[in-house]
């Protein structure tokens, strides 16, 4: 099973909440596992292949000299506007707590009020009960 921490990509998105790791086939293993079931998108992400950010210590946009570069700015925006989650505010976490303990934020924050099951980000719905939330 894969690390929660594995599945914090360099843009700060959780992959543990992406409707292509929560699916139950081809499943995605995220931004930073094996490119085998990941979208030709995925795999050629500018973002995710930043050689900053490959260099870097931690491995994340914050420690780029262009941070937030446009890019980063403009997939924020739109997960803003249609998810109701933010990639700069999860990399500002993340630099100011650590990854640790933004994954157990995230656990809580993601979590089925009804099941415990995790809630996909794309979808707004609990991906073991199927609970619509709101």
């Amino acid at each position: 099973m894969k690390s929660e921490t594995s599945l914090i990509a360099p843009c700060g998105m959780n992959c543990g909440i992406c409707m292509a790791h929560l699916r139950e086939k081809n499943v995605c293993p995220g931004c930073r596992g094996d490119d085998t079931n990941k979208k030709v998108t995925r795999v050629r992400c500018i973002i995710r292949n930043c050689e900053t950010i490959k260099n870097s210590k931690s491995g994340f946009c914050f420690e780029c000299d262009k941070y937030p570069c446009l890019r980063l700015k403009q997939m924020d925006k739109r997960y803003r506007t249609k998810y109701k989650m933010s990639m700069l505010e999860n990399l500002d976490s993340i630099r100011k707590i650590g990854l640790s303990a933004f994954c157990k934020n995230e656990k809580i924050r993601w979590r089925c009020e009804k099941c415990g099951g995790v809630i996909c980000v794309h979808r707004a719905i609990c991906s073991s009960c199927g609970e619509k939330v709101t």
